[in-house]
């Protein structure tokens, strides 16, 4: 690296408001969300290929649903399910017509998910790569990635190009080889810069990617920089401001349910990472419990329940309602995540809604027909619209009692 110090362009990605450190990396409630999503959603992929119930294509497929939530993980992965889509004519990636292959896919995923010894996961890449399945590298990485952070960073053109460029390599897209080379790398400079970056290598590779896309300069991506700064500043900080208008209508609506919830005499808490959040010039920590202790919870699920936008519990600390307030994520993910406290409580009384723009709701009701929710009833699950929500809740505080008021503006298939 010439021109800077690397620690002067370790410090410009940290404090740079618009980096992937600060937009995604750091204090993300999504991000830190998406990794039970992405693993329960890998175990249905798997139950689905070993039930043969997975089908011959990736349109409307569980492994659809798993690459499309990491997708959404703002542009560091942005472009990730490409590789996965199902081209038929050149028969790639070969694992959904292909029976054999199909299977091997899920016991490289089943094993990945059943160990986190280093050893054990690089013997599972290397078998999976003698498989030789056309079609099927790399990429995969992305997933391994959400299981792994800090075994194995993520993967995609922009990662590679900066790597290049950092380490002086000529590491080329499309090999496993390659990618474990360049992981080497990004190990070993994580551990050289450990107090500037994260055992996350989430971090590490968000700073290749701004190298690679040209967004932080060194002397040599000047000429990827010039030829894309000032398009590619438009486009992020746009979608940037996107992302804060979206964020202000998630905040509102966590306040209307927070004000719904005190109104019928429940306890309240909010997600943990938003209690700072405000709304009407009130933090929603103010409506919320401190801690939340679930003692009839299983422990190893707990850190994902606190996550959950909004929760109603009774005097007794018992979940009566959880909300998951969507925006541009997956509807998906938030079912997914309401299905997972479902079959994590030990009583079936609780009551579960998804709160999503109005201009969602064929989304919603595509995503709730799917037959691995409608045929699961482990979950009775209904939603309500923004405008519902926004246009009601006054007067249901007024002349409401309890979580049956909201019969008269939730839906259900």
């Amino acid at each position: 690296m010439m021109g800077k110090s690397m620690e002067n362009v370790l410090k410009e990605y940290r404090e740079d408001e618009e980096s992937v450190f600060n937009n995604w990396f750091m204090n993300n409630t999504e991000r830190l969300k998406a990794f039970r999503t992405i693993r329960s959603g890998l175990k249905m992929v798997i139950r689905e290929i070993e039930t043969n119930e997975f089908g011959n294509d990736f349109k409307e497929s569980s492994l659809e649903t798993v690459v499309t939530a990491i997708s959404e993980q703002k542009e560091i992965f942005e472009g990730a399910a490409h590789a996965f889509y199902w081209k038929p004519k050149l028969r790639i990636p070969d694992i959904y017509e292909n029976e054999a292959n199909k299977k091997a896919f899920a016991r490289f995923l089943k094993m990945c998910l059943q160990t986190s010894n280093e050893k054990q996961l690089l013997e599972q890449i290397f078998l999976l790569d003698s498989q030789k399945i056309k079609g099927l590298g790399p990429a995969v990485a992305n997933i391994l990635y959400f299981i792994h952070p800090t075994i194995f960073p993520p993967f995609n053109t922009a990662i590679i190009k900066g790597a290049n460029l950092l380490f002086n390599q000529r590491l080329k897209l499309g090999s496993w080889g390659e990618y474990l080379k360049m992981r080497d790398l990004i190990l070993d400079f994580n551990q050289e810069h450990s107090k500037l970056l994260s055992k996350d290598l989430g971090a590490a590779g968000g700073l290749l990617y701004e190298i690679g896309n040209g967004r932080i300069i060194t002397s040599e991506n000047y000429e990827i920089a010039l030829e894309k700064i000032e398009k590619d500043k438009r486009k992020r900080h746009n979608s940037i401001q996107n992302e804060l208008l979206e964020e202000n209508t998630h905040t509102e609506m966590q306040y209307h349910l927070a004000t719904l919830g005190k109104a019928f005499g429940y306890n309240v808490w909010i997600a943990q990472n938003d209690h700072k959040r405000t709304w009407d010039n009130s933090a929603l920590g103010e409506f919320s419990l401190t801690g939340l202790k679930l003692p009839h919870v299983p422990s190893s699920v707990k850190d994902t329940i606190r996550l959950i936008d909004v929760l109603w519990l009774n005097k007794e600390g018992d979940i009566i309602s959880a909300f998951e307030v969507e925006k541009s994520t997956s509807i998906y993910s938030g079912i997914l995540r309401l299905n997972d406290l479902s079959k994590s409580l030990l009583h079936n009384d609780c009551n579960f809604f998804l709160v999503a723009p109005d201009k969602r709701e064929k989304e919603i009701k595509a995503q709730l027909l799917r037959p691995s929710f409608h045929n699961d009833h482990t979950c009775s699950l209904s939603y309500i619209l923004f405008s519902d929500l926004r246009s009601n809740c006054e007067a249901m505080c007024k002349f409401g009692s309890d979580v049956n008021t909201l019969s008269k503006i939730c839906k259900t298939l």
